[in-house]
Formats: C-alpha cells, structure tokens, sequence
C-alpha cells in the first residue's frame, strides 16, 4: 500500500534508480555519460524533479535500453476500481460502415491502462434473412490480434471458420458465449426474425504475446521471430518441439542427452520426430533433469484446441458461492485450456441485504464486469483500508485490480471476465522463487545494488 501512496515523479525516480542499478551505473557515472550533474541524477531518483525527455533520449542513444524502460503504466484506479456509467458508454457510440452500409454500433465500456482488457459493446445492424455461412450480407473481419471472449444478448449469429477452412455459422441466443483466438476471420449479424438488433460483448484482451513481447518479436525480425512458433499440431509434435528447443539451448549432443538419461539414441530421435507416442512421465523426468528444466517445461498441451470454442448456455455448468450463504449463482461460460488464467462467468445475485458488508470476492486477476441484467445493484469494495460502495446501473460496466476484496448485492446478473496480468504464469513463479524481502524490492527499487561507504 506504501507503494501505490507514491507521486508519479517519485516511482518514476524510483523505476531510473532500479535502471542504473541493472545497468550497473552510480548516479556521478549516469551524470557524467548523459551530461548533466550529479544533483540532478540524485534529485530525480528522489522524484524531486522529472525526468526529462532530453535525458530519455541521451540514455537510449548511448545505453542498451528502450524509451518505453523509463516510463511507468498509468494507473488510472488509484482507488482499485474503475467504473463507467452506461451513459458514458453511449457518448462513445461509433457506427462502422461495411460494403457501403452501417454494420456496427461500437460503444466503449470500463477499460483500464493497468490491464489488457479492449472491451467493447457492439450492436448488430445487419439483418440476414437465413442462417447460411455463405450469406453474403455478412461481411467478414481479417482477424484481430487480440483474443476474444462474446457473450451474445438476442437473436445473433456468428460466422467463423472451422478446422477445415469453410465457413460456419453459429446461431445465438442470449447468454451463449464464445472464444476465438487472434486472427480468426469472424462476422457477427442479426436475424431477420429479431425484434430488435441483436447485441454482442466482445471483450478482447491481450495475454503473454501483447505488449514488450511482441515488440520483441518485431525487433528480433520476422525471419528469426518465426522461429519462436512451435509445431502444436498434436500432443507429440508439441513436446518434440520443446525437447528440441531446450536441446539447442544447452547445445546438448545427442549422445550426452543419451549418457545422461540412459535413453537410446535411436528412441530420442523417434522422439525428436513426433510421429511417435509421448515418452513416459519417467523419460520426461529423466530429459529435464538432463536438460536442468523443470519437467513442466516439457509437457505438451494436455489437449489440442480448436481455435474456436462455443459454449451454449443452456447446457453451461452452474452452481452457488459461497458453500455457507449461497449468494452468488455461477455460470460457467466458455474457456480456453490454454489461457489457464482468463476465466468468463455469468454472475446471478440472491441478496437484497445492502448492510451485509461482507466482502466475499477477491482473486489474483483483472476483472470486466458489465451489467447484462435489468437491476440496480450494490457494489462494495475496500482498498487501502478503506470501504467504497457505489450502484452499479443497468449497462454500467467496471474494471478491478487483481485481489481487492469485493462484493454485490441486491439482485441482478452481471457478466465477469477474470484475465491474467503481465505478472501470473512464468512470471508469477520467477516471483515467487524470490525470498518475500526481495519479491518487496522487485515491486519498487529503493536502493543501490552496493553501499559505497562499505559494508
């Protein structure tokens, strides 16, 4: 909490002191390279003074850095919770025009600059008057970047591409939910039999491939970067993939890997190939050991998805929360195996009791949460050892820091997507194998790597 109190200009200071630290530079060895005084180093580590553009652009003309290193994400929830009201989301509205004709009512709903969440409310002004893929009313996207989660609201379908190339269409109702994987072509209309527009919320979000990896891609170039795309066309393509990468790593001969796993030559390159079965989870031990990896590095996806995954809700799981009180009816709706932390869930509330300050909600992750019900309901929240309440109207929609206590009350249905941050996965474990009073250091730099005066 101490952390997050700081003024801008102070963590600014701070993220340049853990710089010159990483690029083992003191702050007179910093003033004399990039040409200003000691003073001035000194004060803006203490966030006395901003750090210039002047200086960002010396420091990345002599020092392997980018200037994106000396500049922090904005927190825009300095209260833990971002909030847009259905209002706000119509001032937003843009109509999109495809083959001449408006297709799309695009409003913006609760985004935050901490998290990769692009949400986005879209209405479907195209009317079809059958549910045939080939309809060429339909006017079809060339894929996005981002992953997306829809949750469809009416009579809605959505034209995608299937394993084998041809178009399909799934056809909608309210609560059905999908997920498509970036670059997938897709389209979404109405039906001729609608009363009114149909209506989706597509919530796109980014994961370990957006932001600094992806201008890592692009920097390493496209001939090198496609190298980094493994063969994941089945459970034994994948792990001959990772064992060979990790072999190349360690530039590990064919016949040390054998010495030092007591595994055959002959069955390491079958392996190698992938047009065998998958080892034993005893010859996959005895690889990372040799390889010195963990033994989840070599483990192939459980499954091979689709890259498009439909959920009727009709058919979705459901059940209450919490054990003791029940307030919370969950729905389950569609999920990706391979997005471990990205979880979409429909959420009915059973409590009309507003005093009931309970804060019964917290979790490791970025939530959206939009109002998909008819109700007003109570919203309640601590950060900072400090109690907010607001109502949360009808088409209102919210974003939440990863593990801030929370609840709702009174009832109503909100729709909920739980993403990962830049933090869990691979480096949440890097994090965690960091004693606590490192793992503090790692949040916030205060201190030079050494003492000057000894020590």
């Amino acid at each position: 909490m101490e952390v997050q109190s700081l003024s801008k200009n102070k963590r600014i200071g701070l993220n340049f002191l853990s710089i010159l630290n990483d690029i083992k530079r003191r702050p007179e060895d910093a003033a004399e390279e990039l040409g200003v005084s000691t003073e001035e180093i000194n004060q803006i580590i203490a966030g006395e003074k901003e750090l210039s553009v002047e200086i960002v652009n010396r420091a990345i003309e002599i020092w392997p850095l980018n200037a994106r290193d000396f500049f922090l994400i904005n927190d825009d929830a300095p209260n833990g919770v971002k909030i847009m009201r259905s209002e706000q989301s119509t001032k937003s509205k843009r109509t999109m025009d495809r083959a001449g004709k408006p297709y799309y009512e695009y409003r913006d709903t609760a985004m935050s600059s901490i998290a990769l969440f692009r949400p986005e409310w879209i209405e479907e002004l195209c009317y079809v008057k059958n549910n045939d893929p080939e309809n060429t009313d339909a006017q079809w996207n060339d894929g996005h970047f981002m992953h997306q989660f829809t949750y469809f609201i009416g009579d809605v379908n959505y034209y995608y591409k299937g394993p084998d190339g041809q178009k399909k269409v799934a056809v909608t109702q309210t609560g059905d939910s999908v997920y498509g994987t970036p670059f997938r072509p897709h389209t979404f209309t109405t039906r001729h039999e609608a009363i009114k527009n149909g209506l989706i919320l597509a919530l796109t979000y980014g994961n370990k491939l957006a932001a600094d990896t992806q201008q890592e891609l692009a920097a390493i170039g496209e001939e090198l970067g496609i190298q980094f795309h493994l063969d994941f066309s089945s459970r034994e393509k994948a792990f001959s993939s990772l064992l060979k990468f990790y072999i190349d790593a360690s530039s590990l001969s064919l016949l040390e890997l054998s010495k030092r796993t007591n595994i055959p030559i002959n069955l390491i390159e079958k392996y190698l190939t992938g047009d065998t079965q998958l080892p034993n989870i005893d010859e996959i031990k005895k690889f990372a050991d040799a390889l010195n990896i963990q033994t989840r590095d070599l483990f192939p996806p459980d499954t091979i998805e689709e890259k498009v995954l439909l959920r009727n809700y009709k058919t979705s799981p459901r059940w209450f929360y919490p054990d003791s009180t029940k307030i919370y009816e969950l729905v389950e709706l569609v999920n990706s195996k391979n997005l471990p932390d990205s979880k979409a869930l429909e959420l009915n509330i059973h409590s009309s009791d507003v005093n009931d300050n309970t804060l019964d909600l917290k979790m490791g992750l970025h939530q959206y949460i939009y109002n998909v019900g008819d109700t007003t309901m109570s919203f309640s929240w601590k950060y900072n050892e400090k109690l907010h309440n607001e109502k949360i109207h009808p088409g209102d929609s919210i974003y939440i820091k990863p593990f801030i206590p929370h609840n709702f009350r009174e009832k109503g249905k909100l729709l909920i997507l739980r993403i990962g941050s830049r933090i869990t996965g691979d480096a949440q474990r890097e994090f965690s194998n960091l004693d606590k009073n490192d793992a503090q250091r790692a949040i916030q730099e205060t201190q030079m790597w050494f003492n000057p005066k000894g020590k």
